[in-house]
């Protein structure tokens, strides 16, 4: 094992912030400022007493953030003692800034798997909720390179999308990743017109939340339904 900078992870941390800040062109779609209550068996932390994730039409999985800056080229991938596994290497490449213990970042990536794993071993529903909702940070790549095990919740999350509004939306049957009462949705034409609705009664705590999309349906929205996956 090699040891790994605490001082490193948090100037990692601030690296990442300012790149996603400055790729940030400011647009969100409508409801992208709702924040839904995850599946309450959830240990995800609620989206509401932490700072604001992605929620709404941001694609299916949220993409692993990277720096846009100079970053440690893939030869010089090497921690301080010992050496990186191929897999680990394969993560790191790209995803270093210069003058960054690789270490430090591998650790933000096996941070992930855990957080993924300790979630989906109590609540699958709730681990992919927080993968469509970008609660874990950096789940797909974490998950790709680091924890294959894990795989399959990133399928069923990659199939899925967070709370707002969806435009185009696939049709078929959707069940959302929340057990709470406030969840609500709908889904217009291209005129605006309301061609489907729901639920047709006010949802009791656990209750199953499903929607029917229509073939020809223009947007999706959703509140308090925090995400969806095909029922």
């Amino acid at each position: 094992m090699y040891r790994r900078s605490a001082a490193a992870a948090v100037l990692l941390a601030a690296a990442l912030t300012l790149t996603a800040c400055s790729s940030d062109d400011g647009k969100a779609d409508a409801g992208a400022a709702v924040k839904p209550k995850p599946p309450a068996s959830s240990s995800v932390p609620d989206p509401a007493d932490a700072s604001p994730t992605p929620s709404g039409p941001a694609a299916s999985v949220a993409p692993d953030a990277k720096p846009t800056g100079p970053v440690v080229p893939d030869p010089k991938l090497t921690p301080k003692t010992g050496s990186f596994k191929d897999n680990e290497k394969k993560y790191l490449s790209g995803r270093v800034p210069e003058k960054m213990d690789p270490a430090a970042v591998l650790q933000t990536g096996e941070e992930a798997c855990q957080r993924v794993e300790r979630t989906a071993k109590r609540d699958k529903d709730a681990a992919t909720a927080a993968i469509i909702s970008g609660e874990i940070k950096g789940a797909k790549d974490a998950i790709t390179h680091l924890c294959p095990e894990q795989k399959p919740v990133l399928t069923v999350a990659e199939k899925g999308f967070g709370d707002g509004t969806r435009n185009a939306p696939a049709a078929g049957t959707y069940r959302a990743l929340t057990q709470g009462t406030t969840c609500t949705w709908e889904a217009k034409g291209k005129d605006g017109s309301v061609l489907a609705s729901g639920p047709e009664a006010p949802p009791k705590a656990g209750d199953r939340i499903t929607a029917t999309v229509p073939g020809g349906a223009a947007t999706f929205n959703s509140t308090g339904c925090f995400a969806w996956i095909p029922a």
